[in-house]
């Protein structure tokens, strides 16, 4: 290690050189897991990429019955892999930075009472909206309680998103029909997770053997 002995002149001077070398260390590595997937388009270079994810994504199948390019293409749609995402604020007169229009927040965008809800219907009150793992598990477990209340079936992306988006009430009323913009990004979730499906088909056998592109 080339943080090794030194003349006493020089032992302050690598003991601080040490200690950033030490926090850049540490820094970086949370700024690379945190950090969305260079390609957000290809579910294989995601799990590939981001290790843990792809056993998170598949430990909240089985639990849930969700799919996991469901679970990838409403993540992606909410917060683009963001694990820190927040809803951008208004603008007061145009101009100055304002309030958000919701709290919604992390990966998954869920709101204070709906995430305090899937806290209290799971058990799971250490859950983060900024870990993965937290949140693959509120898709499933969201989509899951729309499949019983609302009949939508756990691998229909389409109306998942619309129930995700409007709430189960919204769904019921069916506000989304007056919503045009939002109808189209259901449209474009459906197709990611087509698209996410399609591309899990020819990498999933590697990523259930914990196959990586690293050779060590």
């Amino acid at each position: 290690m080339w943080c090794r002995t030194l003349p006493p002149t020089a032992e302050r001077f690598n003991r601080q050189a040490c200690r950033l070398a030490s926090v850049a260390a540490v820094l970086l590595t949370t700024a690379c897991a945190t950090a969305p997937p260079q390609n957000m388009s290809d579910a294989c270079e995601i799990f590939e990429e981001k290790d843990g994810w792809y056993d998170s994504a598949k430990d909240a199948y089985e639990k849930w019955g969700v799919p996991v390019h469901v679970q990838l293409a409403i993540i992606h749609q909410e917060s683009r892999f963001q694990h820190d995402a927040k809803p951008p604020r208004r603008r007061l007169l145009g101009v100055v930075p304002w309030t958000r229009p919701s709290s919604a927040y992390g990966y998954a965008q869920s709101k204070d009472s709906t995430w305090d809800w899937y806290r209290e219907k799971t058990g799971n009150r250490w859950a983060d909206r900024d870990d993965f793992d937290d949140a693959v598990d509120f898709v499933g477990w969201y989509c899951n309680t729309s499949h019983r209340m609302l009949g939508i079936s756990k691998w229909d992306a389409y109306n998942q998103y619309l129930a995700y988006h409007e709430g189960h009430g919204g769904y019921k009323r069916k506000t989304y029909k007056k919503k045009k913009w939002l109808v189209k990004t259901a449209q474009k979730v459906e197709g990611n997770a087509r698209r996410y499906r399609s591309q899990l088909d020819r990498c999933e056998g590697e990523l259930e053997q914990g196959w990586s592109l690293w050779p060590f």
